[in-house]
């Protein structure tokens, strides 16, 4: 995925990562966003992040490694 193919989804100043998996359809529900943040498979600009409420800022990208493929969104 090239970084012109990366959806921005507009936010209201800051964000934590759990709520901006769902809003960006990255994760269907607040369950699924905890499982995957749990697994190890979120990641915030390249880094691991396991804590669901990091904050997150606009321009971050946040990529999440699925069954399907990696799926990612830029924080707008």
């Amino acid at each position: 995925m090239s970084a012109d193919d990366v959806p921005t989804i507009p936010t209201q100043g800051t964000i934590r990562l759990g709520q901006f998996l769902k809003l960006a359809n990255l994760a269907e529900s607040g369950a699924q966003a905890r499982e995957l943040i749990a697994d190890g498979e979120v990641s915030v600009d390249g880094e691991v992040e396991t804590r669901r409420g990091r904050q997150l800022a606009p321009g971050m990208l946040v990529e999440v490694a699925l069954p399907t493929g990696t799926a990612a969104a830029r924080v707008g």
